[in-house]
């Protein structure tokens, strides 16, 4: 059973809930722009599964088959609770090595580029975290914890994670000593100084506070959300892929062969001093620091607004077939493109540099799902391939002109 397909439903209520109670409060810690950018990296995140292999899958089977202990007893209730702590254990160190190494910091950016911090920041999620992610937990499945019990657990604890991205819930007394809550996750999401890596706990704040990584919220430091070197892009591939661009970058400009190998394996922030000197990177002032928010105007907005309910709808449809691998490539594909080009409206840029381009996705996204859908011959599809393709076909007719090529829309 998947957990966290089943969780969405509450996932939408409680982001509808969250912002109807930031307007009552005149609060609101929400943009249109900043909230579509992370559910589509959400949406992604969860689409990622149609195009990757599962080497660690593999991996765990092979070790549960050959080189495990005693498989435990999955109805007992000990097994879940051990297994619970355990996970959160090992998230803890994956987590923590997210953060001091560069090459696994590379996946996990992705999560923490939102210079806004509700509940869709949550559910920004990378799409490459698969590649070395998995290597943490293996030893569960050498202790002989059942696959389906990690599974399970692992996604009970990305659920719990859910509810603490959130700027309205205060400190929760004795609870905040146990448990990882919305304020000291608050910590870990920002990048002043004094909060900068600290509290990485999934479920308990007590690996923390063991190892030396805790950091309580401070009245007289309020949290700036954000990376240090902003990515200024509502572009997903470029969110996902940037740390990865600039390590290759350092180490095919570094002149020393160590310092080649040593970039991919280095502590987070280390660059060869050569590159460091020709090539230095702007990091954020935080005294001087400003969100990236481009201005739009309403119609674009919409716009966008239209096409993350078009790839959530998208993935949903996705999830629920049976589909050939191709198939789910394709999808995929429609999904990131989708993704890519709704980020370039939203990022300002002129209208005729948009429009070329979004024919062209068009006519691939409405062929693949009358062709390459679950069954091309479903009414169901067609019904639903000719009806975005008309809709998204009449808002490009009204983007594509001049009256609605400048103007502004406020924070949403």
């Amino acid at each position: 059973m998947n957990i966290i397909v089943y969780a969405i439903p509450f996932f939408v209520l409680a982001i509808v809930l969250e912002l109807l109670y930031g307007w009552i409060k005149q609060r609101n810690t929400y943009r249109l722009n900043d909230s579509i950018s992370s559910l589509s990296l959400g949406v992604l995140s969860q689409g990622r599964r149609f195009v990757t292999l599962g080497i660690g899958a593999y991996v765990y089977h092979l070790i549960t088959v050959y080189f495990s202990l005693p498989l435990m007893d999955a109805s007992q209730w000990y097994t879940w609770v051990l297994a619970m702590v355990i996970y959160d254990f090992f998230y803890y160190w994956l987590h923590r090595m997210g953060h001091e190494r560069t090459i696994l910091w590379a996946a996990h950016v992705a999560h923490h580029q939102s210079e806004d911090y509700n509940l869709t920041t949550a559910l920004r999620q990378t799409s490459t975290g698969f590649l070395l992610g998995w290597v943490f937990f293996i030893p569960m499945y050498f202790l002989g914890i059942p696959a389906e019990v990690v599974v399970t657990v692992g996604a009970i604890n990305l659920v719990y994670q859910f509810w603490v991205h959130t700027e309205h819930v205060p400190k929760l007394g004795w609870y905040e000593w146990i448990f990882v809550t919305p304020s000291n996750h608050r910590v870990h999401h920002a990048q002043n100084d004094c909060y900068m890596d600290r509290n990485y706990g999934g479920l308990f704040i007590l690996w923390d506070r063991l190892f030396g990584t805790f950091q309580e919220e401070l009245e007289k430091e309020p949290a700036v959300f954000g990376i240090r070197g902003a990515l200024k892009s509502w572009n997903p591939i470029k969110a996902l892929t940037h740390v990865y661009v600039e390590m290759f970058q350092d180490s095919w400009h570094t002149a020393h062969w160590r310092d080649k190998i040593k970039v991919w394996f280095s502590r987070t922030g280390w660059r060869p001093a050569d590159v460091a000197m020709r090539f230095p990177r702007e990091k954020t002032d935080l005294s001087q620091f400003e969100r990236y928010d481009p201005k739009v105007p309403p119609l674009v907005a919409i716009y966008g607004f239209f096409q993350l309910v078009f790839v959530a709808l998208l993935l949903n449809l996705m999830q629920t077939n049976e589909l050939a691998y191709w198939h789910g490539f394709a999808g995929w594909g429609v999904l990131l493109t989708t993704a890519v080009t709704t980020a370039f409206w939203l990022e300002g840029r002129p209208a005729e540099k948009n429009v070329n381009w979004e024919f062209l996705r068009l006519a691939a996204v409405v062929s693949i799902l009358v062709v390459a859908g679950p069954s091309g011959d479903d009414v169901g599809n067609l019904l639903f391939a000719t009806s975005y393709g008309a809709v998204n076909l009449s808002f490009l007719w009204f983007l594509s002109r001049k009256k609605h090529a400048t103007g502004s829309v406020p924070a949403v």
